[in-house]
């Protein structure tokens, strides 16, 4: 009976000496509370009672920050949220360096997305995102260094904004377009009006030009379904009539 709870307790150490690591995961192991190596992924040997393994996953965080108060450089109240991808480089310093590892990188990520969007308009938010983003990856794979962890993505996903600022952004698009349109209309004038001056002194140069597009308009007229046709006179045929008419009467 003796020899059985031996074998038992044999056992049982052997079974809680083995440890399985999958592909993905790396053991940190502590030797009397110091720590010696990381090991993995596979079949890895623990000490009972001596050593202790703590797993860490080496895949991919995807880490939704919550909606963030911001008030923009021109002093727009916007609520922005976004998403962080990150993970562990070093299973050593995630588990040596800081206590929760992802809860740290959550807290940073708040802050950092607060602290960046601070300094920029609300222009430059909704424009230019891509920049923004790349700032934010930046800080915060700087400050996460320390820790073993390797901030790979950032992306800003909504900037929300009150009824009162949305309606504001309306009107002035629409007044936007309104001055283009103005501006369109007004250079489409000015060019009108140097072309039409362009054909007049095309025109005065030859007086044969000016009787071919008398025909031409004659052509028009005919050609639509009027019951008056107005039939432009030359200048040059009506100013020596009027002269001899003057003549007469004197």
């Amino acid at each position: 009976m003796y020899w059985m709870v031996v074998i038992g307790l044999i056992i049982l150490l052997l079974f809680s000496a083995v440890r399985v690591l999958n592909e993905y995961e790396r053991g940190v192991v502590f030797t009397l509370g110091r720590f010696t190596s990381v090991k993995g992924p596979g079949l890895v040997i623990v000490i009972p009672g001596f050593q202790r393994l703590v797993k860490v996953d080496l895949r991919v965080i995807v880490l939704d920050v919550p909606k963030q108060d911001v008030i923009s450089r021109d002093n727009v109240s916007v609520q922005v949220n976004a998403v962080v991808y990150f993970r562990v480089v070093d299973p050593d310093k995630a588990v040596i360096q800081v206590a929760n590892p992802y809860e740290a990188t959550s807290q940073l990520a708040q802050t950092t997305l607060r602290s960046v969007l601070g300094q920029h308009e609300l222009d430059e938010m909704l424009s230019q995102r891509d920049k923004l983003n790349a700032d934010i990856q930046k800080i915060l794979d700087q400050n996460t260094d320390a820790w073993g962890i390797k901030v790979t993505n950032v992306e800003i996903k909504h900037v929300d904004l009150d009824e009162s600022m949305i309606r504001a952004m309306a009107k002035q698009a629409e007044a936007e377009r309104t001055r283009r349109a103005k501006i369109i209309h007004a250079e489409g004038e000015n060019q009108a009006a140097q072309m039409l001056v362009q054909a007049a002194r095309e025109l005065a140069q030859d007086p044969r030009a000016m009787q071919l597009r008398y025909l031409q308009t004659l052509a028009d007229i005919s050609s639509e379904r009027t019951s008056t046709i107005v039939f432009p006179l030359p200048l040059d045929l009506i100013t020596p009539l009027m002269q001899s008419m003057k003549e007469k009467a004197s």
